[in-house]
């Protein structure tokens, strides 16, 4: 694991915000779910009841009809008439068949719910009705209707016709016979729906609907038919109302057309947004199921001034087209109200039927469950950004009260002065001895990582480093722990800037310095390597550039936290003295410390090095990766790419070949030491290009840079030391 820590407190209420935001996402999923299913149970259970209770209405209908038209006495003057119709109305006047007719089917009508009783002949003339006419003339059956008699002609099977406006009937027929009676003279023919009217005003809401019974000879053969009119009021929409989803439930027919021939159960709010003319009673044949394309409950204005010209609603459109739906998922309504629904067409009877319940309605539990979690929500985002704010108030309070602390305590020799850095590992200050009157910089242990063990393990280390004394290698003066216990270690104070700064603010370098600060490296790893250390954390940022004794471009190899003792008597490929970890930066990591379980020699520290001039003369790593993982299997198994075909800056062959071979994935293909590798960077033909000379006129400009020319890179930020337990990682 990446070290020990602590969980700031407000990240419990964040830690509980999120588990609730995933188990109320799990839960709204299942829920919507659930209710859907319930929904698509619910509607069709609805609209199958309502198309049953349809079904055996019609049946109860067709049986009413047949019985009355295979009544002895009503078929007998039924049949007469119809062979002899001109006899039923001999100079338009009732003959006593008629009457007789008449007598026999008036008190029966009411009875069985019906309004008139029609004859109709197979050429589709009316030769007889239970209304007493007003006037002379011919009766018709409507165009609208033809089809329909025609199929019972055919079929000899009883129909039902859908509820139709008469008036609209009686229009088109008058307009027809007024052409002919202009043309011949000739007294009006009436249609059915005129001897519907006859003697009786009726408004634009009246709608009718008829049963048709075959009737039929002593031959059986079918001579006319007994037409009985029923008011769809009492019978067909109460029908579509037997079964209901919820509040905000209808069931409605309609025809191919999108006209709904049944009545809704929003007449009075349908007249209040304009969708029916005040004087029309209801909607039945006065409504277009069109998609207004807005709420109109809730003030949608629609600006399409065709409504033709808009698209029937889902649930119509589904059912016109032949397919049955049953649809959860909301869409709008002819008021333009979101809604869930089920619907299908009856082609026995020609019409469609669909029910539906609003989506508000449907969805309201969902909706309940979706405010509780968004309030929890909510309360502990508060919670938790309080006590970040108590957090972050009480870390800053904190923080200046050690800081003002550490300037008024002396650490042994040193006085604290400013923070000039922070890292994972602790904080440096610019420090200054009390007899030398240097400028020393001074590490503290971070306190978070203040246990026994890092501090024990920092100890050995900074006396490891105290053994190194080579110029190219950053001098530790000192050793100690502060009043209140904190581990810090003193060094030596350096003005300049690392190598990833160097690289970010100007590109790539010439091959000439970088082989000049790669040879520093290496002369301060051959002591490091001679004393049996290894430095295991060479990278950008732990190698610093700076003037140092009148000499410019001087390397300090810095960080030796990482450093380790090996066994050089044991061979190569020996496990440093310490536990089974992987530590330093991922791209800068040799194979070995990843699938060795941390076997490293001085060649790995090579390997490091190549990586390093890898990237001084390219600007970028030798891998390119997105996770710490992916680094470490391209580490393992993946060739570097050859400088030259990253960089547009010429690079030797000479140069590029040593840098990959320091890259070799078997360490015993790599040079065998620094002093070898040195010697190598040395022969390469750019190495005395970087002179001393432009060496001080590079650091006399960097140091007095001329005003806005300095141009600046900004590459990624430097990759951070990692230590990773695999014996923990493996529990």
């Amino acid at each position: 694991m990446f070290g020990r820590f602590k969980l700031p407190v407000w990240t419990l209420p964040l830690a509980i915000a999120v588990l609730v935001a995933v188990l109320g996402v799990w839960g709204h999923a299942r829920l919507r779910e659930t209710i859907e299913n319930g929904l698509q149970a619910q509607l069709t259970a609805t609209l199958k009841a309502n198309v049953t209770a349809l079904g055996i209405w019609s049946m109860n209908q067709t049986r009413l009809a047949t019985a009355l038209a295979e009544d002895p006495e009503v078929r007998t003057l039924a049949v007469r008439m119809l062979e002899n119709p001109r006899a039923a109305h001999r100079d338009f006047q009732p003959m006593p068949d008629w009457e007789r007719f008449l007598a026999e089917l008036k008190p029966r009508l009411p009875q069985l719910g019906y309004e008139v009783a029609q004859l109709v002949a197979t050429n589709f003339q009316v030769v007889a009705t239970s209304q007493r006419l007003q006037g002379p003339g011919n009766l018709m059956v409507s165009d609208a209707h033809t089809n329909k008699f025609a199929q019972l002609f055919a079929t000899g099977q009883p129909v039902i016709i859908t509820p139709f406006k008469p008036e609209l009937l009686e229009q088109r027929r008058l307009a027809r016979n007024l052409s002919v009676r202009l043309r011949t003279n000739s007294p009006p023919r009436l249609n059915h729906a005129a001897a519907l009217n006859a003697g009786r005003p009726r408004r634009g809401d009246i709608s009718l609907m008829q049963v048709a019974a075959p009737v039929r000879n002593a031959a059986h053969e079918v001579v006319g038919a007994l037409a009985l009119i029923i008011d769809p009021d009492k019978e067909f929409s109460r029908i579509l109302s037997v079964a209901r989803s919820g509040e905000s439930g209808e069931t409605y027919a309609f025809d191919q057309t999108g006209l709904m021939i049944s009545h809704s159960r929003f007449d009075d709010q349908l007249r209040r947004i304009g969708l029916l003319d005040p004087t029309n009673a209801t909607s039945a044949l006065n409504l277009r199921l069109h998609d207004p394309g807005g709420d109109l409950t809730r003030g949608y204005l629609n600006t399409d001034s065709e409504v033709s010209a808009r698209p029937l609603i889902r649930l119509v459109a589904s059912a016109v087209d032949g397919e049955d739906e049953v649809d959860v998922t909301p869409s709008r309504d002819y008021r333009g109200v979101p809604v869930v629904g089920a619907s299908c067409w009856l082609p026995e009877y020609g019409f469609g039927v669909a029910t539906q319940i609003d989506a508000d309605e449907a969805y309201r539990s969902l909706r309940v469950l979706q405010l509780v979690f968004v309030v929890l929500i909510l309360f502990l985002l508060l919670c938790a950004t309080a006590l970040f704010v108590f957090s972050c108030a009480n870390l800053a309070w904190r923080r200046r009260l050690n800081e003002a602390e550490l300037k008024l305590k002396q650490l042994g020799q040193y006085t604290l002065e400013e923070k000039i850095g922070e890292g994972g590992m602790g904080v440096v200050y610019r420090a200054r001895h009390a007899l030398m009157r240097r400028d020393t910089a001074v590490k503290l242990l971070s306190a978070g990582l203040a246990d026994p063990a890092a501090v024990a393990r920092f100890e050995r280390e900074v006396c490891l480093t105290c053994q190194l004394t080579h110029p190219n290698t950053i001098q530790v003066y000192d050793y100690g722990h502060t009043p209140d216990g904190i581990f810090y270690y003193a060094m030596e104070f350096l003005r300049g800037m690392n190598l990833h700064d160097l690289v970010a603010r100007h590109g790539p370098l010439p091959e000439g310095r970088v082989v000049h600060i790669l040879a520093q490296v290496c002369d301060s790893l051959a002591e490091a390597h001679a004393l049996g250390l290894i430095h295991r954390d060479i990278k950008p940022a732990n190698v610093f550039l700076c003037r140092r004794g009148g000499m410019a471009d001087f390397v300090k190899v810095l960080d030796f936290g990482l450093i380790h003792e090996f066994r050089a008597a044991a061979g190569p490929g020996v496990k440093p003295v310490g536990g089974p970890v992987i530590e330093g930066t991922p791209l800068f990591l040799p194979p070995e410390a990843i699938n060795g379980m941390g076997a490293v020699d001085p060649r790995s520290d090579l390997y490091s090095v190549g990586a390093l001039g890898y990237y001084l003369l390219t600007g970028q790593y030798i891998f390119e990766a997105n996770n710490v993982a992916e680094v470490y299997d391209k580490q393992i198994t993946v060739l570097p790419m050859p400088p030259s075909q990253r960089t547009g800056q010429p690079v030797s062959r000479e140069m590029e070949e040593l840098l990959l071979r320091c890259l070799e994935k078997d360490p015993m293909q790599r040079p065998h030491s620094a002093q070898e590798l040195v010697a190598a960077l040395r022969a390469t033909p750019w190495a005395a290009v970087w002179t001393p000379e432009l060496r001080a006129a590079w650091w006399e400009a960097w140091e007095n840079p001329a005003p806005a020319t300095e141009s600046v890179r900004m590459f990624d930020a430097p990759m951070p030391t990692v230590r990773i337990d695999l014996a923990t990682r493996m529990e």
